[in-house]
């Protein structure tokens, strides 16, 4: 048996088993990347997996969307198996964890939701980390749809202050808003003030406008005017621990 067909038949496995018994991802999911490999999925073009993930990655991803399946109809024990993947693991199980949650960034924005929220616990945890792999695989589909604006508007200004590529972050250009564009602008200006090289995908963004226009305030969003100062490019503040989802 070679190689790949031992981590194909180890995965079909797990998969299977935690279909069966969701418990079961507590000892399989520490053990995917040395069943499976720990390989960029595209290393050509992402070496360090940060934009396409990695294998094991990709693993858990699968191993996360069975355990979402099997615990569909019990929320809360859902959530405690999401929580305690992620407070127990190590970078890799939890950069895994963090990717996986796209099994779940479907589900409908509920404060109530003890899913959602601890889908929202990892992602501001990772968000605070130095390790760029976590920053990168946070800035997924599940903080795109769940993340507050504050808090993924200085998501993005950390994968700059990092140097994790803006291709990682999920949906750019249809949660890119003005309130981005200025604080993006006002980190490019400091930069340049200082005499540093402003890296080219903020340049890109402030270029495209993310990809679009820069779209006007949305009903009840508040960008400074007239109510608070607007934002500082701090990304330090994408995830303040006393946030509350």
């Amino acid at each position: 048996m070679t190689g790949q067909d031992h981590a194909e038949t180890w995965l079909t496995e797990a998969v299977r088993r935690v279909t069966g018994s969701p418990t079961a991802v507590r000892s399989l999911f520490p053990a995917v990347g040395r069943e499976v490999g720990r390989a960029a999925l595209r290393p050509e073009e992402d070496p360090g997996g940060l934009v396409h993930g990695t294998v094991d990655d990709q693993a858990r991803v699968l191993i996360v969307s069975a355990l979402v399946s099997s615990l569909a109809d019990e929320p809360e024990a859902l959530a405690r198996e999401l929580r305690e993947l992620y407070r127990y693991g190590d970078d890799a199980e939890k950069r895994g964890l963090l990717r996986g949650l796209v099994a779940v960034a479907d589900r409908a924005p509920d404060p109530a939701d003890p899913v959602i929220a601890a889908g929202l616990l990892a992602v501001r945890d990772a968000l605070r980390a130095n390790d760029v792999r976590l920053v990168a695989a946070a800035m997924g589909p599940f903080a795109s749809a769940h993340l507050d604006d504050h808090s993924w508007r200085h998501g993005v200004l950390k994968c700059l202050f990092v140097e994790v590529p803006l291709a990682a972050v999920a949906e750019l250009p249809r949660r890119t808003d003005a309130e981005l564009l200025r604080m993006v602008a006002d980190y490019a200006a400091e930069r340049r003030a200082a005499g540093r090289v402003v890296p080219a995908d903020a340049e890109a963004l402030l270029a495209t406008g993310g990809g679009r226009p820069p779209a006007g305030p949305r009903p009840g969003e508040d960008t400074g005017a007239g109510g608070r100062p607007p934002e500082r490019a701090r990304p330090t503040d994408a995830a303040d621990p006393g946030e509350e989802a």
